[in-house]
């Protein structure tokens, strides 16, 4: 299918509506003004029946089944890769394009891994399923791939500081809880994450791979960032942490470049590339914070310096800080989704919203 494989104003289909992200995703359609025909929201038969507002009209959530895609033109999934698994295929084969969440897709050759500000050109190469990137290996991305363009990439050296809202609603609501027991000295046992969350910060929730000592999340980001960039060798090394943060990821950087780097030509190159926000104000302190970045669509960059770690010059340190929801997640998503319009968004009608 070439890029530009959805009609005008497509008939769209959420699938994990109710979630986290997919009440995200909702919310980018209706502020992007989304030139969709109709939209189509599904969750599990336990959430079906409730009722959501989009455009000053009353949707209701429809249980997800094998029927759910028909006549619909693009599905945005965000409902873990069990169910993208099942049913992405399904959406395709009745004429919808995927544009999948999960990581059920993201290093399947034939489907493209896309951040639309750093590689939308692989989306000509889709066969109906688009995958959207772990949150951590899109907000690092975007700030470095218009650094490796600029002066060649050599190495990456990251560490990770993930807020509850990538462990999903369930996370956060244990982080508002946990806090409030312990405030009150009241004891608190977690149920959703394997760690006390208040106060206090552990090693990424997701499963260590025993020879390596990398867990799941670390291992995703490193091939991921290898596939966006398009660097399938690049050395890359990384610490994921949970931080008691409700929503907005934040990551240390270390890039080590071809030649020496000037951090203030680095900062101009940032300045000038699409999905970045540079807040590096040295005099008042004032740097890329989760919660400046929550509710916002760029990625916040900050504390540009030469890395002191390396005294040939060719490597720089910076703090980037991007909404794990939004940036990470949905408003990827259907930033992906405005790329395979056939016009632009922004000039494209927004068109008469109808029940499909």
């Amino acid at each position: 299918m070439p890029a530009s494989s959805l009609p005008p104003s497509p008939h769209v289909a959420i699938v994990g509506a109710t979630g986290a992200v997919g009440v995200e995703l909702v919310r980018c359609l209706e502020e992007r003004n989304f030139p969709l025909a109709s939209l189509r929201l599904l969750a599990s038969p336990r959430s079906a029946g409730r009722k959501v507002r989009f455009r000053g009209q009353t949707l209701t959530i429809e249980a997800l089944g094998d029927d759910s895609f028909q006549g619909v033109d693009l599905a945005l999934f965000s409902a873990g890769s069990g169910l993208s698994k099942v049913y992405g295929p399904k959406a395709v084969a009745a004429g919808a394009v995927v544009v999948d969440n999960s990581s059920a897709f993201r290093m399947d050759p034939d489907c493209p891994l896309v951040v639309p500000e750093v590689n939308a050109e692989t989306l000509a190469g889709h066969h109906g399923i688009v995958a959207n990137p772990n949150c951590v290996a899109i907000i690092a991305a975007v700030p470095i791939a218009p650094l490796a363009r600029a002066f060649g990439l050599r190495r990456v050296q990251m560490a990770t500081y993930q807020a509850a809202s990538g462990a999903g609603a369930a996370a956060m609501e244990e982080l508002r809880a946990s806090t409030q027991a312990w405030l009150a000295g009241a004891a608190f046992t977690p149920q959703v994450l394997p760690h006390p969350y208040a106060f206090n910060l552990f090693s990424h929730n997701a499963d260590v791979d025993v020879e390596s000592g990398y867990n799941g999340e670390e291992l995703k980001v490193i091939e991921e960032c290898r596939r966006i960039l398009g660097a399938p060798e690049l050395p890359i090394g990384v610490t994921c942490i949970r931080v008691p943060v409700l929503r907005a990821h934040a990551i240390a950087l270390s890039l080590e470049f071809d030649r020496p780097i000037d951090p203030d030509l680095a900062r101009e190159v940032l300045a000038a590339a699409p999905g970045i926000r540079v807040i590096d104000d040295r005099t008042r302190n004032h740097f890329p914070m989760p919660s400046e970045a929550e509710g916002q669509g760029d990625v916040l960059v900050g504390r540009v310096r030469r890395d002191l770690g390396d005294p040939s010059g060719r490597s720089l340190a910076l703090f980037v800080a991007g909404d794990q929801l939004l940036k990470g997640a949905a408003l990827n998503a259907v930033q992906i989704a405005e790329r395979l319009l056939p016009v632009p968004a922004a000039s494209a009608p927004a068109g008469e919203l109808v029940r499909a």
